[in-house]
């Protein structure tokens, strides 16, 4: 399995702003701007920890799922949630042909915590024998930063300013993330059991 991330998340989106305000950096200076590189470069470091441990994509992307076959017949779970929309689903020859599977044969089933493909009818469609499926879809709070649930939005400001903060560090600070920050993501967390295999 492979996921990929097929788009990213554009500069003018992240709350670049409000991260200054949140560090209380000056304005009205003719270098107010000079570490907005810097502060974007934290906030996705930030969003990609906050990702990474909850298994939820902060704001909108377009993904790709390469599978070498479904994890059962009838239905495949997605890896990362909220997922809005499957936008395809192709199967692809062991020769690299491509084959895009008709909509009416699959659906998603949304959920917070475990979206899945399931098939439309009883078997989701066969994977070519040394080949694979391909499941491109779209998952995110939204497009805009105002969607973001208030204590992933709080989270995620907390870890990019801490990583600001500390970025002169060398490495002698605890490792994970901040108690604050783990108890504002702790709701959105997927507890796994049975190691997974009934995800």
């Amino acid at each position: 399995m492979m996921l990929t991330e097929l788009t990213s998340v554009a500069s003018a989106v992240l709350p670049v702003q409000a991260l200054k305000d949140h560090l209380r950096l000056g304005s009205g200076f003719s270098d107010a701007g000079m570490q907005d590189g810097l502060i974007e470069s934290y906030l996705r470091a930030a969003m990609a920890a906050i990702e990474a441990r909850i298994g939820k994509v902060v704001l909108t992307r377009r993904f790709k799922l390469s599978l070498e076959d479904w994890r059962s017949s009838a239905e495949q779970p997605l890896p990362v949630a909220w997922v809005s929309a499957v936008v395809s689903v192709a199967l692809v020859d062991a020769a690299g042909g491509s084959v895009t599977v008709d909509p009416a044969r699959y659906r998603l089933v949304q959920d917070m915590h475990r979206p899945k493909l399931m098939a439309a009818g009883v078997l989701l469609p066969s994977v070519p024998t040394d080949g694979r499926a391909e499941i491109v879809f779209d998952a995110g709070f939204g497009a805009a930063w105002s969607a973001v649930p208030a204590d992933l939005a709080q989270a995620v400001l907390l870890l990019a300013a801490e990583f600001y903060e500390n970025r002169s560090d060398l490495g002698q600070r605890a490792t994970g993330l901040p108690v604050a920050v783990q108890g504002l993501i702790e709701r959105w967390r997927t507890v796994r059991v049975l190691g997974g295999g009934a995800a």
